[in-house]
């Protein structure tokens, strides 16, 4: 069987299986990555029997020189995930990829704004429905992609809880309005929101809806006039939301729970330690 024919198979199997579309979408353009890389090496089309573990070797030794390391372990779960499948379909015989080793990512500590900073930030944006975005990110933990995508159905302000649908994974959870949240929420929903044709609860009255692209234009706007030489993106949001809440001694079980994550060591990289804990810490004895 040809690659990209077993490639399309498995971005059937996975559709099936209900995984979100970003995920399908990120397994094809990995696959796809992987066969032009063999139909150029061995200038022509690739078949599945054919491919050895010294070319998935060399495929992943080819990307150090476009790829962080973070992303080529991407390419590398993507390839497991295929060989698993195509070996479980007796697509192949054996299943290549259970030969290859993870590389060593390194442990790079997530970057966050202080409670503090997102008061400033909040205070340099001139657009009233991103700056109520930006709020509502840093006191939800939401993924921007999440936010945007709420329905007005989603946002009960009546039982304080917003639902959100279909997150990453597919994942449903509930997440609790908290009480300096509420009124500004409240406040925009029943006095200020200007989209009555759209079923979204951000929206615009031009579009009906917002953009992650227009919302990182408008931070980064906000942040050259602040001066800051930091980078803060929609995603930089939801680290300083589990970020602050760590610090205020918020229980990491607790904090996985708001995150939607499904594993604790996914949550542990936000338990950052500043030199005045740490000067805290010695002082103790």
């Amino acid at each position: 069987m040809q690659l990209n024919n077993a490639v399309e198979l498995f971005s059937e199997y996975v559709y099936n299986l209900d995984f979100s579309p970003n995920t399908i979408q990120r397994y094809t353009k990995d696959l796809n990555a992987f066969n032009l890389y063999l139909e150029q090496k061995y200038n022509g089309q690739v078949f599945l029997e054919d491919i050895t573990v010294s070319d998935i070797e060399m495929f992943m030794a080819s990307l150090k020189k476009h790829y962080a390391p973070i992303s080529r372990s991407r390419y590398l779960y993507t390839l497991r995930s295929f060989y698993k499948f195509a070996h479980k379909k007796e697509l192949v015989e054996k299943n290549l990829a259970l030969s290859l080793e993870p590389g060593k990512l390194p442990v790079k500590e997530r970057h966050y704004l202080t409670e503090e900073e997102i008061e400033k930030l909040v205070e340099a944006i001139d657009h009233a429905l991103v700056s109520l975005v930006v709020v509502f990110l840093a006191n939800t933990g939401l993924r921007i992609s999440e936010c945007l995508n709420l329905t007005l159905e989603d946002v009960d302000l009546d039982a304080k809880l917003i639902r959100v649908k279909n997150g990453k994974g597919n994942k449903d959870r509930n997440v609790p309005i908290s009480k300096k949240l509420h009124p500004l929420i409240q406040d925009y929903r029943d006095n200020w929101r200007d989209a009555y044709g759209s079923e979204r609860f951000f929206a615009t009255k031009k579009t009906g809806k917002l953009t992650n692209t227009y919302i990182n234009t408008v931070l980064r706007d906000a942040v050259k006039k602040l001066g800051w030489k930091k980078k803060v993106s929609c995603h930089i949001l939801r680290h300083s939301f589990a970020s602050n809440l760590i610090k205020k001694k918020v229980g990491i079980v607790e904090v996985q729970k708001l995150l939607g994550h499904s594993s604790l060591k996914t949550t542990s990289v936000y338990t950052h330690v500043d030199n005045e804990q740490l000067y805290e810490a010695v002082n103790v004895l």
